[in-house]
C-alpha cells in the first residue's frame, strides 16, 4: 500500500483521493495546507492523522512514500524537487512545469534520486484513448486533425469584476494553453510525437495570458490544428479524419466516446465503459510504476515534449511567466 501525501485541498485533490482509494493501492496519510484550518476542513471526510502547514516537514516525514501535488502551476517544479530529493514518489498535477527547463531540471532529480515522477495527465491512460490508438489503422492515410477543447471559466467572470483569479495570473504560470488546451497539446503528442513545425497565435487578455487561442501542428503530410478556449464554450467533438474514415471523439480530455465513420459503410462504436472518476487510471498507473521502482517510464518523454511546446506556444502568442527568469536547480 503506498502511504501518499497531498499538496492542495481543492476539488480536483479530492477526486484523485477518491481514485486512489477506489484503486485499492493507495491510502491517504498526509496533508499539507498553509492553513491547518484547511488540511482540517478536508480531513473531516478522510481521517488521516498527519496534517502540515510545512512543506519541509511533510517532505522529512518517514510516514510518507509518495505526494500528489495539485498546487498552483508556478509552484509545481519548486515543490516537486524539494520531495524528489527526500526520495518520495511524485505525481503532479499537469502541466507539469511553467517551461521546459523546470520540466528538465524535475525529470534529472528523479532519475537521481530514483524515485517515480509522473505527470497527472489522465487522458493517455483511459480505456477509450487506448481504444483510439488501437483504430487509427482505420482511417487510412491522416489528412486532417481537429482536437478542440473550449469552456468558459467559471472564473472568468470574477476576472471581469476586477477580481484576479488565479485562472487567469500569470503570477501562477495559468491561462488557456496551460490549462484545458494542454489536453489538445499532449493528445496530439501522445499520438504522433512532437511535429515538424509548430504555429501558435492565441487572444492575451489584459492580464498577460491568453483567453484563448489556436494551435497548427504540422506532421509531414497532415496537421492537427488545436483549439481552445476558457472564454467561451464549443459543443463540437474532436476528429481524426483519414482517407479511409473519420474517428469522431466526444470530450477530448475524457474521451467520453469513440466512434469510427467509415468512408462507406456504417458507423462503429469502440467507446468502452469507464469509471465515474476518470482519474482512477492514471492513480492505477502511478501505483504501478511506484511498485515496480520503474523510474523510467514513457511518461517522462511525453511530458518533456510537451512541456517544450507549451513553452514554444507561449513564446510565439507572447505570454510571458514570472517563471520563465527563474528556476530552482538544486538538485541533490
Amino acid at each position: 500500500m503506498i502511504r501518499f501525501a497531498i499538496i492542495g485541498t481543492n476539488w480536483i485533490t479530492r477526486q484523485f483521493v477518491d481514485a486512489a482509494h477506489e484503486s485499492g493501492r493507495m491510502k491517504l496519510s498526509a496533508i499539507y495546507s498553509r492553513q491547518l484550518e484547511q488540511a482540517r476542513a478536508f480531513n473531516a471526510d478522510y481521517d488521516v492523522e498527519l496534517l502540515f502547514d510545512s512543506l519541509e516537514a511533510m517532505a522529512q516525514s518517514p510516514a510518507i512514500d509518495a505526494v500528489y501535488i495539485a498546487s498552483p502551476n508556478a509552484l509545481h517544479c519548486e515543490q516537486a524537487l524539494l520531495f524528489l530529493q527526500h526520495k518520495k514518489h511524485v505525481i503532479c498535477e499537469k502541466p507539469l512545469a511553467s517551461h521546459d527547463r523546470e520540466a528538465e531540471a524535475m525529470i534529472a532529480t528523479a532519475r537521481q534520486n530514483q524515485v517515480v515522477l509522473f505527470e497527472a495527465f489522465k487522458t493517455a491512460s483511459l480505456p477509450n484513448f487506448l481504444a483510439l490508438r488501437d483504430a487509427l489503422p482505420k482511417v487510412g492515410k491522416i489528412r486532417k486533425v481537429l482536437l478542440n477543447y473550449c469552456q468558459y471559466s467559471s472564473r472568468y467572470q470574477r476576472y471581469l469584476d476586477g477580481e484576479n483569479p488565479n485562472t487567469f495570473n500569470p503570477a501562477w504560470s495559468n491561462g488557456s494553453i496551460m490549462d484545458i488546451g494542454y489536453y489538445c497539446l499532449a493528445t496530439a503528442i501522445s499520438l504522433w510525437g512532437e511535429p515538424q513545425r509548430v504555429q501558435a497565435q492565441a487572444s492575451l487578455l489584459p492580464s498577460g495570458v491568453d483567453a484563448h487561442g489556436t494551435v497548427v501542428m504540422t506532421y509531414g503530410d497532415f496537421e492537427v490544428t488545436l483549439r481552445h478556449s476558457k472564454v467561451s464554450n464549443s459543443h463540437l467533438a474532436s476528429e481524426i479524419q483519414g482517407e479511409a474514415g473519420t474517428l469522431v471523439i466526444e470530450k477530448v480530455a475524457e474521451c467520453q466516446s469513440v466512434m469510427f465513420y467509415p468512408r462507406e459503410g456504417q458507423r462503429q462504436d469502440f467507446s468502452k465503459p469507464q469509471h465515474i472518476n476518470t482519474m482512477l487510471y492514471e492513480a492505477e498507473r502511478f501505483a504501478t510504476l511506484v511498485a515496480a521502482q520503474q523510474v523510467e517510464h514513457d511518461g517522462l518523454a511525453l511530458s518533456l515534449a510537451t512541456a517544450r511546446l507549451l513553452t514554444e506556444i507561449r513564446r510565439q502568442t507572447g505570454v510571458c511567466f514570472p517563471a520563465d527568469s527563474s528556476i530552482a536547480t538544486k538538485v541533490v
